[in-house]
């Protein structure tokens, strides 16, 4: 089958997570003997950072670190013909980051005659923190709707939003991430975020700076939009800050540490609970001990305490790292677990299993093609 994936950006994934899953279900598509396109903005918000940053060598690194997919991405500008582009395909994937005008017209495109199941994927908090803007969008023409979680899909059917609406859930690129056994955990601890706006400023607070600097922690700190304020903050804890890390070099990264966080963004602990981030997945596919700041995993996707521990607030997250950091062996149980969940339940591999059976459906049956 010929898969089209609209995406904001495949090729960067600066500050722009969900490049980290559409990878790794493109990957699996294409292992699985699939055909593959995705089209993304040439003037896409993260490809325009990463190229300021790293220039053209960043497309010759895509290339050479996902050779798969080297010949996948295609990027659109105003007089590209979507039309062209669409012909031949049997599934096609809008994911929500995509300009309204487009989903609208991809929508028309579909109407008209299209020969594909044409599905909208979100995988944002939009849904809840901007609803008159997820409102504003026009699904009728689209055969389903996947969401990223259970409570986006609830909103979805509550509001009416779309048609034949189902969960799909993010997932770790097992192919890219896994444990590095052989590396040494020369440092404490490793944080790979962004600083999120005003979104998690004081739980990063809370969580990080202030236990690693109470306990007096050797720390590494990736992301990007640091604003001055907060890179004093890390120096002051004692928190080395290396800036943007690519995707593909944070396995090694983990297995260089002791141990890793997950700090959520606010409107994922208020309003969409049971959502965690991309880096949840990861870091459990790589076998480093999570430890998460409170988020309620609403669908059970996890065991907590199993496969992470939960600090409720400052205080507790010193207690939990230095179980970690004094406790080997309940460390080493902990991300052995979190390893098993990941790799048993939540791969990409599964979720392209999920999306296939879901394409089966006679509600989304495709328009060409067989499924295999």
């Amino acid at each position: 089958m010929k898969f089209v994936f609209y995406t904001h950006s495949l090729v960067s994934c600066w500050n722009h997570g969900n490049a980290h899953f559409q990878r790794g279900v493109m990957r699996e598509l294409i292992a699985l003997g699939h055909d593959v396109l995705a089209l993304e903005p040439q003037d896409g918000w993260s490809r325009i950072n990463l190229m300021a940053g790293q220039g053209e060598a960043a497309l010759t690194r895509f290339a050479r670190d996902f050779p798969e997919l080297a010949d996948v991405p295609r990027t659109y500008g105003a007089d590209f013909d979507h039309e062209a582009a669409l012909d031949g395909a049997d599934v096609v994937i809008v994911h929500e980051w995509t300009d309204p005008e487009l989903v609208a017209r991809i929508g028309r495109i579909r109407q008209a005659g299209g020969g594909f199941t044409l599905a909208f994927h979100d995988t944002h908090h939009r849904a809840a923190s901007a609803d008159a803007d997820i409102a504003a969008l026009i699904l009728e023409d689209y055969d389903l709707v996947l969401c990223f979680g259970q409570t986006v899909t609830d909103r979805y059917l509550a509001r009416g939003w779309g048609r034949n609406v189902f969960t799909w859930h993010e997932a770790a690129d097992t192919r890219l991430f896994r444990p590095f056994p052989e590396a040494e955990r020369s440092r404490d601890l490793v944080w790979i975020g962004n600083w999120g706006d005003d979104e998690r400023a004081e739980e990063l607070t809370e969580f990080l700076i202030e236990p690693v600097k109470a306990l007096n922690l050797t720390g590494t700190v990736h992301g990007v939009r640091y604003p001055d304020e907060a890179l004093e903050r890390l120096s002051g804890a004692g928190l080395e800050y290396n800036g943007w890390l690519p995707n593909v070099e944070a396995p090694e990264v983990f297995a260089r540490h002791r141990m890793t966080l997950h700090v959520p963004r606010r409107p994922y602990v208020e309003s969409l609970p049971g959502i965690p981030t991309i880096r949840v997945f990861e870091a459990l596919a790589c076998g480093i001990p999570l430890i998460c700041a409170p988020w309620e995993d609403a669908e059970g996707l996890f065991r907590p305490g199993e496969d992470y521990l939960v600090a409720r607030d400052g205080d507790e997250m010193k207690t939990q790292m230095r179980r970690v950091l004094e406790d080997p062996e309940m460390a080493a149980a902990l991300a052995a677990s979190g390893l098993d969940r990941i790799r048993s339940r939540h791969t990409c591999a599964h979720r392209v299993q999920e999306l296939l059976d879901i394409l089966r459906t006679d509600a989304a049956a495709p328009r060409t093609g067989e499924m295999v």
